[in-house]
């Protein structure tokens, strides 16, 4: 009894794992539903979809086309994403869970709320459950109304993520009225010294380097900018050994044309292009997600992203641990690998002695030494492969799961075995 127990114990425990490496996607399992073609596409530009699916556990209330066709009339991008994120619900809720809500009412925490744009208790929800199968949603504010209800569930996948209908959008006070800011007149400068970023700041503006920033900004930018203890730390290039125009693709590679949130990051899969990137050469970063932690890579070094300056559509800014070196310009050689041995050339042969007319011929081998290896202006081969591109290579490699699929797999096949076991016993 005691070992059926045990391996009882050991089945669950794997069933359970096989459950928490579950993930989610908003976009694909809302492009199941036709009715919500508009709601899913106003997710991905506002990256509200990339917010939610870095969410162990959330549930997205949604509404027909015809209702965010109506919220979203003359309002900017950045007032659909409060409004949008306002409908967020930080929490797992189901059809079950809604009619039996404990006092009949909870207020329960949205998205909206983590962003600071929502003063006092705008950014929470009211759910109330009003009895006869009916169930009410408005906003948490002194006053609100119950003005949307519960109509039926659309998804879910236990208790990760939930996704229900409801009849009609909850209108938080001021949430549609709020003027909407203009990415010109996001004083960029001002918000990285405030930030502690006043050498990054200085240098942007003494390259003319803000200009290019404030260009792209109506379109999307996002900025990396390192904080005044970076640009102290050891190994960092003393700048004023740089050209000017070395110094001017440093800055352009701490930018991004395009509006990429935090959630947007802990998402991105493949190398992401930078202001810097040209024909000339990719200036691109890759990213790695660790928790809530995000980690930008170089090809010659990495850096944290610590803090979130400014996430108002279309404009994010960050702070980095780290000034961000491409490897186009500062790439790390090995030491030049060792040429090959001489060869020595073996004894000649013994001459017989000659007659009238022979001449004794030259050793074959009686050549001038090989020439050294050809090297790079760095002084490394020039085929060698480059130290940070080998320990790219071995980081990436064994050691780390490939996918969540092959654990899930992984799990599934123990727990089958654990079933068969029991069984068996």
């Amino acid at each position: 009894m005691a070992s059926l127990s045990s391996r009882t114990l050991i089945l669950l425990t794997l069933l359970s794992l096989a459950a928490t490496i579950q993930s989610h996607n908003i976009t694909d399992i809302l492009s199941a539903f036709p009715d919500y073609s508009l709601y899913n596409s106003y997710l991905t530009q506002t990256r509200l979809a990339d917010e939610i699916n870095t969410h162990q556990t959330i549930t997205v209330l949604v509404f027909n086309n015809a209702a965010i066709s109506a919220l979203a009339a003359k309002h900017p991008l950045s007032v659909i994403k409060n409004a949008l994120s306002l409908h967020v619900l930080l929490d797992y809720y189901d059809a079950p869970k809604l009619h039996k809500i404990s006092d009949g009412s909870v207020l329960t925490t949205t998205l909206y709320q983590t962003t600071g744009h929502a003063p006092g208790n705008l950014g929470f929800v009211n759910i109330t459950d009003l009895q006869g199968g009916k169930v009410g949603f408005g906003s948490a504010a002194p006053g609100s109304k119950l003005d949307s209800s519960y109509t039926k569930s659309v998804k879910q996948i236990p208790y990760n993520i939930s996704v229900l209908e409801i009849s009609a959008p909850v209108i938080a006070p001021g949430i549609l009225t709020a003027p909407a800011p203009s990415a010109s007149d996001i004083n960029i400068t001002a918000l990285l010294e405030k930030a502690g970023a006043k050498k990054f700041a200085s240098l942007i503006v003494s390259t003319g380097v803000i200009k290019t920033y404030q260009s792209a900004a109506d379109k999307g930018l996002t900025i990396f900018a390192p904080n005044d203890e970076a640009f102290k730390a050891k190994g960092v290039p003393d700048l004023s050994k740089l050209t000017n125009a070395e110094l001017v693709s440093i800055l352009q590679y701490h930018a991004i044309a395009g509006y990429s949130p935090i959630g947007s990051l802990k998402t991105s899969k493949a190398p992401i292009s930078t202001l810097a990137t040209n024909g000339a050469g990719k200036y691109d970063l890759t990213v790695t997600t660790a928790g809530d932690q995000v980690t930008l890579h170089t090809g010659v070094g990495s850096s944290r992203v610590a803090d979130t300056v400014l996430d108002s559509t279309p404009v994010a800014i960050f702070t980095v641990d780290n000034v961000l070196l491409p490897s186009e310009l500062f790439g790390k050689s090995p030491s030049p690998a060792p040429g090959p041995a001489p060869v020595s050339a073996p004894s000649p042969a013994p001459v017989l002695a000659p007659g009238p007319a022979s001449v004794e011929a030259p050793s074959p081998l009686a050549a001038s030494p090989p020439a050294p290896p050809s090297e790079t202006p760095g002084g490394a081969p020039a085929d060698a492969p480059s130290a940070e591109s080998a320990n790219s290579t071995s980081g990436n490699g064994a050691g780390h799961v490939a996918s969540p699929a092959l654990l899930m797999t992984v799990l599934v096949t123990l727990s089958a075995a654990a079933i068969s076991s029991i069984v068996l016993s």
